[in-house]
């Protein structure tokens, strides 16, 4: 067997402390601290941070730069259960109540609805009235989304303004109607006192009036018959 050769013992300097003022110095952690192993020596001597300062200037220390944790797989997998991929039954963990409550969904389309009222309202696209209306009928689920009820809106002007171009005409009607019905009492008034002229003419004396004489035998001749009866 070969003979045993013993090696000179060697003494690793110790770099504690420069590590830590380094740290200091770079303001990051101890694991973040790149001493140049090719320079042990010189490091060994500096114990102040001053000194330490001096080598990061020279570039015996350095700070390890940020390692890269990359996020492009994340990324991936997020895009992919935006369009559907990995949310089936087996991926799930709570139920559907759970997951998405009907009462966020709720709050989400009663804020959307009302915001949406507001802005017509203040716009001058609705009048108090209506808007209160379109209120009850949104807290009542009556729309479903947007789109429902700027449709409803729409409608429900488009019958505003018709029912006031009905009342309007019918306004016109009844006024033109009442001129033509004044127009023609005008005309037969006219027309009566025109025949009226004819038939009394000024020139004519008017009828005598009855003799007493007369009226005295009518009397008698009512009496007669009263006392026959």
């Amino acid at each position: 067997p070969q003979p045993l050769v013993l090696l000179p013992r060697t003494s690793m300097v110790s770099l504690r402390l420069q590590k830590r003022l380094a740290a200091s110095v770079l303001k990051c952690g101890k694991g973040k601290v790149w001493l140049d192993p090719n320079e042990v020596n010189e490091i060994s001597m500096a114990n102040s941070r001053q000194n330490i300062r001096k080598l990061v200037k020279d570039g015996y220390v350095i700070r390890k730069p940020v390692q890269i944790h990359s996020r492009s797989r994340v990324h991936r997998k997020m895009d992919a259960k935006r369009k559907g991929r990995h949310m089936g039954t087996g991926k799930r963990k709570g139920t559907a109540e759970a997951r998405m409550p009907t009462k966020v969904l709720w709050m989400r389309r009663q804020r959307v609805l009302r915001r949406l009222l507001d802005k017509y309202r203040e716009s001058k696209k609705i009048d108090k009235h209506l808007y209160h209306t379109l209120y009850l009928k949104c807290k009542g689920n009556v729309f479903k989304n947007k789109r429902t009820l700027i449709e409803f809106i729409h409608k429900a002007k488009a019958e505003k303004a018709r029912e006031k171009a009905l009342s309007d005409q019918a306004e016109a009607r009844r006024i033109k109607a009442r001129a033509a019905r004044e127009r023609r009492a005008v005309r037969n008034e006219e027309k009566r006192g025109g025949t009226a002229e004819k038939e009394t003419p000024k020139d004519e004396a008017p009828a005598a009036a009855p003799a007493e004489g007369e009226k005295k035998e009518k009397k008698k001749k009512a009496g007669k018959k009263e006392g026959a009866k």
